[in-house]
Protein backbone atom coordinates (compact mmCIF):
# COMPACT_ATOMS: atom_id res chain seq x y z
CA UNK A 1 0.00 0.00 0.00
CA UNK A 2 1.49 3.29 -1.32
CA UNK A 3 1.49 6.13 1.98
CA UNK A 4 2.02 9.70 0.99
CA UNK A 5 2.43 12.58 3.76
CA UNK A 6 -0.57 15.60 3.17
CA UNK A 7 -0.21 18.25 5.42
CA UNK A 8 -4.17 19.35 5.28
CA UNK A 9 -6.12 16.49 3.64
CA UNK A 10 -9.43 17.61 3.13
CA UNK A 11 -11.77 15.14 2.53
CA UNK A 12 -14.70 15.20 0.08
CA UNK A 13 -15.20 17.95 -3.05
CA UNK A 14 -18.52 19.04 -2.40
CA UNK A 15 -19.02 22.82 -1.74
CA UNK A 16 -17.86 23.06 1.37
CA UNK A 17 -14.65 20.93 0.83
CA UNK A 18 -13.69 23.53 -2.31
CA UNK A 19 -14.11 26.39 -0.31
CA UNK A 20 -12.28 25.48 2.10
CA UNK A 21 -9.58 24.80 -0.32
CA UNK A 22 -9.83 27.78 -2.05
CA UNK A 23 -9.80 30.23 0.95
CA UNK A 24 -6.32 28.42 2.35
CA UNK A 25 -5.29 28.76 -1.58
CA UNK A 26 -5.59 32.56 -1.31
CA UNK A 27 -3.72 32.33 1.58
CA UNK A 28 -1.18 30.86 0.54
CA UNK A 29 -1.55 27.49 2.38
CA UNK A 30 -1.33 24.32 0.34
CA UNK A 31 -4.34 21.43 1.12
CA UNK A 32 -5.31 18.44 -1.23
CA UNK A 33 -9.14 17.08 -1.63
CA UNK A 34 -10.02 13.77 -1.66
CA UNK A 35 -13.00 12.93 -3.44
CA UNK A 36 -14.67 9.71 -4.48
CA UNK A 37 -16.35 10.92 -7.64
CA UNK A 38 -14.51 9.97 -10.63
CA UNK A 39 -14.33 13.04 -11.90
CA UNK A 40 -15.71 16.43 -12.21
CA UNK A 41 -18.39 15.45 -14.75
CA UNK A 42 -18.96 12.22 -13.14
CA UNK A 43 -22.74 12.94 -12.42
CA UNK A 44 -25.45 16.16 -12.33
CA UNK A 45 -24.87 18.16 -9.52
CA UNK A 46 -28.50 18.46 -7.76
CA UNK A 47 -30.46 21.75 -8.53
CA UNK A 48 -30.86 25.03 -7.24
CA UNK A 49 -29.29 26.84 -4.57
CA UNK A 50 -30.17 30.56 -2.97
CA UNK A 51 -27.03 31.98 -1.94
CA UNK A 52 -27.67 34.15 0.99
CA UNK A 53 -25.66 37.38 2.01
CA UNK A 54 -25.06 36.26 5.56
CA UNK A 55 -23.08 33.34 5.14
CA UNK A 56 -22.57 31.79 1.24
CA UNK A 57 -21.74 35.19 -0.24
CA UNK A 58 -19.74 36.07 2.81
CA UNK A 59 -18.11 32.75 2.05
CA UNK A 60 -17.49 33.40 -1.54
CA UNK A 61 -16.28 36.76 -1.03
CA UNK A 62 -13.55 35.45 0.99
CA UNK A 63 -12.15 33.40 -1.75
CA UNK A 64 -11.86 36.17 -3.95
CA UNK A 65 -15.05 34.94 -6.09
CA UNK A 66 -18.17 37.04 -5.56
CA UNK A 67 -18.04 38.86 -9.09
CA UNK A 68 -17.70 35.57 -10.46
CA UNK A 69 -20.67 34.32 -8.45
CA UNK A 70 -22.84 37.53 -9.82
CA UNK A 71 -22.20 36.31 -13.57
CA UNK A 72 -24.26 32.56 -12.55
CA UNK A 73 -26.57 33.86 -10.82
CA UNK A 74 -29.91 32.96 -12.25
CA UNK A 75 -32.38 36.26 -13.16
CA UNK A 76 -35.47 36.00 -11.95
CA UNK A 77 -34.95 32.86 -9.65
CA UNK A 78 -36.11 34.61 -6.22
CA UNK A 79 -39.55 34.69 -7.20
CA UNK A 80 -41.60 32.45 -5.60
CA UNK A 81 -45.60 31.01 -5.90
CA UNK A 82 -47.21 29.06 -2.93
CA UNK A 83 -50.63 27.21 -3.91
CA UNK A 84 -53.24 25.27 -2.37
CA UNK A 85 -53.90 21.28 -3.33
CA UNK A 86 -56.74 23.06 -5.39
CA UNK A 87 -54.32 25.01 -7.21
CA UNK A 88 -55.39 28.13 -6.41
CA UNK A 89 -52.02 31.06 -5.99
CA UNK A 90 -52.01 32.32 -2.58
CA UNK A 91 -48.43 33.82 -2.32
CA UNK A 92 -46.76 35.51 -5.16
CA UNK A 93 -43.69 37.26 -4.82
CA UNK A 94 -41.87 38.57 -8.13
CA UNK A 95 -38.06 38.93 -8.38
CA UNK A 96 -37.31 42.45 -8.45
CA UNK A 97 -33.38 42.18 -8.10
CA UNK A 98 -33.87 43.55 -4.77
CA UNK A 99 -33.82 40.32 -2.95
CA UNK A 100 -30.39 38.92 -0.67
CA UNK A 101 -30.65 35.45 -1.60
CA UNK A 102 -30.55 34.91 -5.27
CA UNK A 103 -30.33 31.54 -7.28
CA UNK A 104 -27.55 29.89 -8.75
CA UNK A 105 -27.01 26.40 -10.38
CA UNK A 106 -25.37 24.15 -8.02
CA UNK A 107 -22.78 22.46 -10.71
CA UNK A 108 -22.25 26.23 -12.26
CA UNK A 109 -21.47 27.13 -8.73
CA UNK A 110 -18.94 24.38 -8.24
CA UNK A 111 -17.31 24.57 -11.38
CA UNK A 112 -16.15 28.36 -10.40
CA UNK A 113 -14.71 27.02 -7.35
CA UNK A 114 -13.01 23.78 -9.12
CA UNK A 115 -11.70 26.39 -11.97
CA UNK A 116 -10.36 28.46 -8.89
CA UNK A 117 -7.97 25.85 -7.07
CA UNK A 118 -4.54 25.14 -8.80
CA UNK A 119 -4.34 21.96 -11.32
CA UNK A 120 -4.16 19.18 -8.78
CA UNK A 121 -5.60 20.11 -5.77
CA UNK A 122 -8.33 17.72 -6.55
CA UNK A 123 -8.06 13.86 -6.23
CA UNK A 124 -11.00 11.69 -7.97
CA UNK A 125 -11.84 8.43 -7.46
CA UNK A 126 -10.41 8.69 -3.84
CA UNK A 127 -13.02 6.50 -2.10
CA UNK A 128 -12.60 6.01 2.26
CA UNK A 129 -12.45 3.18 3.11
CA UNK A 130 -11.42 4.26 6.63
CA UNK A 131 -9.62 6.37 9.09
CA UNK A 132 -7.61 6.23 12.42
CA UNK A 133 -5.57 8.48 14.94
CA UNK A 134 -1.62 7.87 14.42
CA UNK A 135 -1.08 9.72 17.93
CA UNK A 136 0.09 13.87 18.07
CA UNK A 137 -2.96 14.83 16.17
CA UNK A 138 -1.84 13.44 12.98
CA UNK A 139 -3.89 10.63 10.93
CA UNK A 140 -4.66 7.66 8.51
CA UNK A 141 -6.72 7.63 5.62
CA UNK A 142 -7.51 4.83 3.48
CA UNK A 143 -9.10 4.60 0.20
CA UNK A 144 -10.72 1.71 -1.46
CA UNK A 145 -7.51 1.95 -4.57
CA UNK A 146 -5.05 0.46 -2.10
CA UNK A 147 -3.62 4.16 -1.52
CA UNK A 148 -3.46 5.64 1.81
CA UNK A 149 -2.20 9.32 3.58
CA UNK A 150 -1.47 10.70 6.67
CA UNK A 151 -1.91 13.90 7.62
CA UNK A 152 -1.35 16.96 10.23
CA UNK A 153 -5.26 18.28 9.69
CA UNK A 154 -8.02 16.00 8.67
CA UNK A 155 -10.84 17.46 7.52
CA UNK A 156 -14.25 15.81 7.09
CA UNK A 157 -16.00 17.40 4.31
CA UNK A 158 -17.73 14.30 2.87
CA UNK A 159 -21.53 14.79 3.67
CA UNK A 160 -23.93 13.13 5.78
CA UNK A 161 -22.59 9.79 5.90
CA UNK A 162 -19.43 10.95 6.72
CA UNK A 163 -16.38 8.63 7.15
CA UNK A 164 -14.44 10.94 9.42
CA UNK A 165 -16.98 11.78 11.77
CA UNK A 166 -16.50 8.76 13.41
CA UNK A 167 -13.14 9.88 14.86
CA UNK A 168 -15.05 12.88 17.06
CA UNK A 169 -18.64 11.46 17.35
CA UNK A 170 -20.86 8.42 17.78
CA UNK A 171 -23.96 10.35 16.40
CA UNK A 172 -25.45 9.18 13.15
CA UNK A 173 -28.57 10.91 10.66
CA UNK A 174 -31.58 9.84 12.00
CA UNK A 175 -35.04 9.89 9.38
CA UNK A 176 -37.16 13.33 9.94
CA UNK A 177 -39.93 11.89 8.85
CA UNK A 178 -40.31 13.15 5.44
CA UNK A 179 -39.51 11.37 2.21
CA UNK A 180 -39.09 13.37 -1.26
CA UNK A 181 -39.41 11.59 -4.77
CA UNK A 182 -37.56 14.12 -7.20
CA UNK A 183 -38.84 14.37 -11.00
CA UNK A 184 -37.38 16.25 -13.68
CA UNK A 185 -39.41 18.13 -16.50
CA UNK A 186 -36.88 18.66 -18.94
CA UNK A 187 -37.31 21.56 -21.80
CA UNK A 188 -40.39 22.55 -19.60
CA UNK A 189 -41.47 25.58 -22.09
CA UNK A 190 -41.72 23.70 -25.04
CA UNK A 191 -42.09 20.05 -23.89
CA UNK A 192 -44.18 21.14 -21.10
CA UNK A 193 -46.28 24.44 -21.26
CA UNK A 194 -48.66 24.10 -18.40
CA UNK A 195 -46.30 22.96 -15.73
CA UNK A 196 -43.65 26.11 -16.82
CA UNK A 197 -46.38 28.18 -16.55
CA UNK A 198 -47.57 26.66 -13.35
CA UNK A 199 -44.42 26.88 -11.49
CA UNK A 200 -43.15 30.02 -13.05
CA UNK A 201 -39.60 31.81 -13.00
CA UNK A 202 -38.50 30.72 -9.49
CA UNK A 203 -39.57 28.67 -6.24
CA UNK A 204 -42.62 27.36 -6.68
CA UNK A 205 -44.47 25.26 -3.36
CA UNK A 206 -47.98 23.46 -3.09
CA UNK A 207 -49.10 22.33 0.12
CA UNK A 208 -51.65 20.84 1.76
CA UNK A 209 -52.78 17.65 4.57
CA UNK A 210 -48.96 17.24 5.56
CA UNK A 211 -47.26 16.61 1.79
CA UNK A 212 -46.27 19.07 -0.89
CA UNK A 213 -44.50 19.78 -4.12
CA UNK A 214 -41.79 22.14 -3.79
CA UNK A 215 -39.79 22.77 -7.63
CA UNK A 216 -37.52 25.26 -9.17
CA UNK A 217 -36.92 26.25 -12.64
CA UNK A 218 -33.29 25.52 -13.46
CA UNK A 219 -31.06 27.92 -15.56
CA UNK A 220 -31.30 25.37 -18.44
CA UNK A 221 -35.34 25.80 -18.74
CA UNK A 222 -36.23 22.60 -16.83
CA UNK A 223 -37.84 21.99 -14.07
CA UNK A 224 -36.95 20.15 -10.74
CA UNK A 225 -38.96 18.73 -9.16
CA UNK A 226 -39.60 17.47 -4.54
CA UNK A 227 -42.75 15.70 -3.89
CA UNK A 228 -42.68 15.66 -0.20
CA UNK A 229 -44.38 13.28 1.98
CA UNK A 230 -44.76 12.73 5.51
CA UNK A 231 -44.30 8.47 5.49
CA UNK A 232 -42.66 5.87 7.11
CA UNK A 233 -39.26 5.41 6.49
CA UNK A 234 -39.63 2.51 4.53
CA UNK A 235 -42.52 4.04 2.24
CA UNK A 236 -40.25 4.33 -0.37
CA UNK A 237 -38.66 0.51 -0.15
CA UNK A 238 -42.01 -0.24 -1.10
CA UNK A 239 -42.18 1.87 -4.62
CA UNK A 240 -40.71 0.43 -7.32
CA UNK A 241 -38.47 2.90 -9.24
CA UNK A 242 -37.33 1.11 -11.80
CA UNK A 243 -40.57 1.00 -13.27
CA UNK A 244 -41.12 4.71 -13.48
CA UNK A 245 -45.10 4.72 -14.55
CA UNK A 246 -45.42 2.61 -11.48
CA UNK A 247 -43.56 4.51 -9.01
CA UNK A 248 -45.63 7.64 -10.48
CA UNK A 249 -49.06 5.92 -9.85
CA UNK A 250 -48.05 5.12 -6.22
CA UNK A 251 -46.55 8.59 -5.54
CA UNK A 252 -49.81 10.20 -6.91
CA UNK A 253 -52.07 7.77 -5.15
CA UNK A 254 -51.11 10.25 -2.05
CA UNK A 255 -52.66 12.94 -4.05
CA UNK A 256 -55.61 11.92 -4.79
CA UNK A 257 -58.54 15.33 -5.54
CA UNK A 258 -55.31 17.48 -5.75
CA UNK A 259 -55.02 20.14 -8.93
CA UNK A 260 -54.82 17.86 -11.93
CA UNK A 261 -51.98 20.90 -12.95
CA UNK A 262 -50.08 19.87 -9.61
CA UNK A 263 -49.87 16.14 -10.17
CA UNK A 264 -48.89 16.91 -13.55
CA UNK A 265 -45.37 17.84 -12.05
CA UNK A 266 -44.94 13.60 -11.32
CA UNK A 267 -47.26 12.37 -14.12
CA UNK A 268 -45.95 14.07 -17.25
CA UNK A 269 -41.99 13.32 -15.34
CA UNK A 270 -38.95 12.22 -17.78
CA UNK A 271 -36.47 11.05 -14.83
CA UNK A 272 -37.45 9.85 -10.97
CA UNK A 273 -35.54 9.13 -8.08
CA UNK A 274 -36.33 8.43 -4.17
CA UNK A 275 -34.51 10.12 -1.17
CA UNK A 276 -35.11 9.98 2.51
CA UNK A 277 -34.22 13.35 4.28
CA UNK A 278 -32.25 12.65 7.37
CA UNK A 279 -30.77 14.91 10.06
CA UNK A 280 -28.03 15.10 12.66
CA UNK A 281 -29.26 15.77 16.16
CA UNK A 282 -29.98 19.96 16.96
CA UNK A 283 -27.17 21.01 18.92
CA UNK A 284 -24.59 18.32 17.59
CA UNK A 285 -21.28 19.03 18.45
CA UNK A 286 -17.99 17.26 19.48
CA UNK A 287 -14.91 17.35 22.42
CA UNK A 288 -12.01 18.62 20.37
CA UNK A 289 -9.89 16.05 18.82
CA UNK A 290 -6.47 17.05 18.11
CA UNK A 291 -5.94 16.83 14.15
CA UNK A 292 -9.46 16.61 13.04
CA UNK A 293 -12.56 18.50 12.52
CA UNK A 294 -15.58 18.22 10.08
CA UNK A 295 -17.69 20.87 8.10
CA UNK A 296 -20.67 21.06 6.20
CA UNK A 297 -23.24 18.19 6.49
CA UNK A 298 -20.33 15.90 8.07
CA UNK A 299 -20.81 18.18 10.90
CA UNK A 300 -24.76 18.83 11.10
CA UNK A 301 -26.76 17.74 8.43
CA UNK A 302 -30.05 18.96 8.17
CA UNK A 303 -33.62 18.81 6.78
CA UNK A 304 -33.58 21.49 3.81
CA UNK A 305 -36.57 23.54 4.91
CA UNK A 306 -34.23 26.54 5.48
CA UNK A 307 -32.69 26.44 2.92
CA UNK A 308 -29.23 26.95 4.89
CA UNK A 309 -27.13 23.44 3.96
CA UNK A 310 -24.87 24.62 1.61
CA UNK A 311 -24.64 28.14 2.73
CA UNK A 312 -23.19 26.57 5.78
CA UNK A 313 -20.96 24.59 4.33
CA UNK A 314 -19.03 27.02 2.08
CA UNK A 315 -19.41 29.32 5.03
CA UNK A 316 -17.76 26.25 7.47
CA UNK A 317 -15.06 25.86 4.94
CA UNK A 318 -14.48 29.85 4.44
CA UNK A 319 -14.18 29.99 8.22
CA UNK A 320 -12.23 27.15 8.94
CA UNK A 321 -9.50 28.21 6.26
CA UNK A 322 -9.48 31.87 7.52
CA UNK A 323 -9.15 30.52 11.36
CA UNK A 324 -5.81 28.33 9.97
CA UNK A 325 -4.82 31.74 7.89
CA UNK A 326 -5.00 33.85 11.25
CA UNK A 327 -3.17 31.12 13.28
CA UNK A 328 0.02 30.80 11.81
CA UNK A 329 2.02 27.64 13.29
CA UNK A 330 -1.18 26.72 16.12
CA UNK A 331 -3.25 24.97 13.84
CA UNK A 332 -5.36 23.55 17.51
CA UNK A 333 -6.01 26.83 18.25
CA UNK A 334 -7.27 27.72 14.98
CA UNK A 335 -9.67 24.49 14.91
CA UNK A 336 -10.62 25.43 18.47
CA UNK A 337 -11.50 28.85 17.64
CA UNK A 338 -13.21 27.46 14.16
CA UNK A 339 -15.39 25.22 16.25
CA UNK A 340 -16.28 27.39 19.35
CA UNK A 341 -18.03 29.51 16.71
CA UNK A 342 -19.12 26.03 14.31
CA UNK A 343 -21.15 24.68 17.21
CA UNK A 344 -23.81 27.20 18.27
CA UNK A 345 -24.57 28.90 14.48
CA UNK A 346 -24.87 25.57 13.36
CA UNK A 347 -27.44 24.86 15.95
CA UNK A 348 -29.52 27.90 15.30
CA UNK A 349 -29.84 26.54 11.66
CA UNK A 350 -30.55 22.75 12.27
CA UNK A 351 -33.40 24.20 15.04
CA UNK A 352 -34.77 26.56 11.94
CA UNK A 353 -34.80 23.68 9.55
CA UNK A 354 -36.49 21.49 12.39
CA UNK A 355 -39.10 24.23 12.84
CA UNK A 356 -39.07 24.73 9.00
CA UNK A 357 -40.42 21.40 8.32
CA UNK A 358 -43.29 21.24 11.07
CA UNK A 359 -44.15 24.65 9.71
CA UNK A 360 -44.56 22.88 6.05
CA UNK A 361 -46.29 19.80 6.66
CA UNK A 362 -47.97 20.02 9.91
CA UNK A 363 -51.67 19.64 9.95
CA UNK A 364 -51.79 23.49 9.33
CA UNK A 365 -49.22 23.71 6.84
CA UNK A 366 -50.60 25.67 3.94
CA UNK A 367 -51.92 28.49 6.31
CA UNK A 368 -48.68 28.37 8.39
CA UNK A 369 -46.51 29.18 5.40
CA UNK A 370 -48.85 31.79 4.14
CA UNK A 371 -48.49 33.55 7.39
CA UNK A 372 -44.41 33.06 7.20
CA UNK A 373 -44.63 34.69 3.71
CA UNK A 374 -47.35 37.07 4.09
CA UNK A 375 -45.21 38.55 7.45
CA UNK A 376 -42.57 40.26 4.82
CA UNK A 377 -38.72 39.59 5.27
CA UNK A 378 -38.17 40.70 8.08
CA UNK A 379 -40.03 38.17 10.15
CA UNK A 380 -38.46 35.41 8.50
Amino acid sequence: MSTRHVPIAIIGGGLGGLTAARVLHVHGIESAIFEREASAAARTQGGMLDIHEENGQKALRAAGLHDDFLKIVHQGGQAMRLLGPDGTVRVSEEDDGSGGRPEVDRGDLRDVLLNSLPDGTVHWGRKVTGARALGDGRHEVTFTDGSALTTDLLIGADGAWSRVRPLVSDAEPAYTGISFVETDLFEADTRHPHSAALVGGGFFIALGHERGFLAHRESDGSLHVYTALKAGEGWLDTVDFTDPDAAKAAVLAHFEGWDEGLRGLVADAEAITPRRIHALPVGHRWDRVPGVTLLGDAAHVMSPFAGEGANLAMFDGAELALAIAAHPGDTEGAVTAYEEALFPRSEASAADSAAGLERMFGERGLEQMVEFFTAGPAAR
